[in-house]
C-alpha cells in the first residue's frame, strides 16, 4: 500500500471526534494533528486515539504538520477561511456543512478546489445513509408535484444548549440544520428552486442580538413542488412532533415513522436520533371503483441502518474514494452551494419579512 494520507483534524466535538475515529481505523489515513480552541475536547479525543500532536491554532497546525488532507469540523464561521487556507496549502478538504457563511464565499471555495485540483467533500451525512437514500428514491416514484414536510426541533439543555448557543453566534437553526433537508428536497424533485419565504421567532434572551432560535421556511420549485422545513433549538422546545419527515405526491406518500413496536422515547437532542429512521411507511393513493384503497400501506424496516459513527465512517470512505479514484465532484459541490443559497434566502426572508426570489 502507498503511504497513507496525512490528515489534520480541526474540531474535536461531536462531528470532529466521529470523523477522527473514522480516519483512525482506516489504514489509508494517518492523523497528524488535532486542533481545537479549547483543550478539554482535544485532550479527551487524544486520550482515546493516543498520543497525537495537539494544536490550539489551526493555521499554525497547517504549517507545522503539512497535511495531505484537512478535515474541518469547527464552528461554521471558520469553515470558509479554514477550507480556503487548506486548499491553498495543497490539501484535499473534508468540510462539515455548511461550507461557508455566504453563497459568494462558498462558491469561491468551490472555485479554489477546482483551481488547485483538490477534492472538496462537504459533510452531507444523509447522502450516505441507506434508509435516506431509499426514502428519496421512493419519493421520486410519487409523481409531481411533491409536497415535502420536514422538521428537526431539539429540546436542548446542558452541554447541547451550550453548543446550540455557540452555533447561533454564526447562524440560525434553519440555516445550520436546514441545508441537510433542503438538499434532500432538491434530490427528490430534481427541480430548480424559484422562491423562498420564512418566519422566525426569538424564544430566548440568552442569544446574541438579532438572532432567533426558531424558524420555518417554505421553498417553491419550478415543477410546482413545495417544501416546508422547521427547526427550533432550546430548553423551551416541545418534544411533540419534533421529527417529521413526510412526502406527498399524486400517487401517494412516503414517511419516516417510528417503529410501532418501539416503546422507548428518544430525546430530541440525541445526535443519533437525528439520522435514525426506524421504519419507512409507503402509502399508495390508487382507489378501486368503490373509492377504497387498492393496496395496503407498506412498512419498510430499517432497523439494520448504521449508527451515527457508522455514517461518519461511510462519509470518510466516500472522501477516500473521491481522492483515490479522482471522482468528479462537480454535482456534489454545486448541490452544497445550492442548498446554502436556499437556507440563506430563508434567513433573509425572516429578517426582512419578504419573499425572496432565487
Amino acid at each position: 500500500m502507498s503511504n497513507p494520507f496525512r490528515v489534520l483534524v480541526a474540531g474535536c466535538g461531536n462531528m470532529g471526534a466521529s470523523h477522527a475515529r473514522a480516519y483512525h481505523k482506516m489504514p489509508e489515513f494517518e492523523i497528524v494533528g488535532l486542533v481545537s480552541r479549547g483543550p478539554a475536547s482535544r485532550a479527551a479525543l487524544n486520550e482515546e486515539l493516543g498520543g497525537l500532536p495537539e494544536f490550539s491554532d489551526y493555521y499554525e497546525a497547517l504549517r507545522a504538520t503539512k497535511p495531505d488532507v484537512a478535515s474541518i469540523n469547527t464552528y461554521p464561521e471558520t469553515h470558509g477561511p479554514y477550507a480556503r487556507a487548506a486548499l491553498e496549502a495543497g490539501c484535499h478538504v473534508f468540510c462539515e456543512k455548511p461550507l461557508a457563511e455566504t453563497v459568494e464565499e462558498a462558491q469561491s471555495i468551490v472555485d479554489a478546489a477546482r483551481r488547485h485540483k483538490r477534492k472538496l467533500v462537504i459533510g452531507y451525512i444523509l447522502r450516505v445513509h441507506p434508509a435516506w437514500i431509499r426514502f428519496i428514491e421512493l419519493a421520486r416514484t410519487l409523481g409531481k408535484p411533491l409536497v415535502m414536510r420536514m422538521n428537526l426541533n431539539q429540546q436542548s439543555h446542558g452541554p447541547t444548549w451550550t453548543t446550540h448557543r455557540t452555533l447561533m453566534n454564526s447562524m440560525s437553526p434553519i440555516v445550520d440544520c436546514g441545508v441537510h433537508y433542503v438538499d434532500v428536497m432538491c434530490q427528490m424533485t430534481g427541480a430548480k428552486p424559484v422562491r423562498v419565504s420564512a418566519i422566525g421567532a426569538r424564544l430566548s434572551d440568552d442569544l446574541k442580538p438579532g438572532m432567533y432560535n426558531y424558524g420555518q421556511l417554505q421553498v417553491t420549485f419550478d415543477d410546482g413542488s413545495v417544501g416546508w422545513y422547521e427547526a427550533g433549538w432550546g430548553p423551551m422546545m416541545s418534544e411533540v412532533a419534533f421529527f417529521v419527515k413526510d412526502v406527498v405526491g399524486p400517487k401517494g406518500c412516503v414517511s419516516i415513522v417510528s417503529d410501532p413496536n418501539d416503546t422507548v422515547a428518544v430525546p430530541s437532542d440525541d445526535i443519533d436520533s437525528h439520522t435514525k429512521t426506524n421504519c419507512i411507511r409507503l402509502h399508495h393513493s390508487a382507489l378501486d371503483s368503490c373509492n377504497e384503497f387498492v393496496r395496503p400501506d407498506e412498512f419498510i424496516n430499517t432497523e439494520d441502518e448504521p449508527d451515527h459513527q457508522g455514517l461518519c465512517d461511510r462519509e470518510q470512505a466516500f472522501f477516500l474514494r473521491a481522492i483515490q479514484q479522482d471522482l468528479d465532484l462537480s454535482d456534489h459541490m454545486y448541490d452544497a452551494v445550492n442548498s446554502l443559497r436556499i437556507v440563506l434566502a430563508a434567513d433573509e426572508s425572516v429578517r426582512t419579512g419578504q419573499v425572496v426570489a432565487l
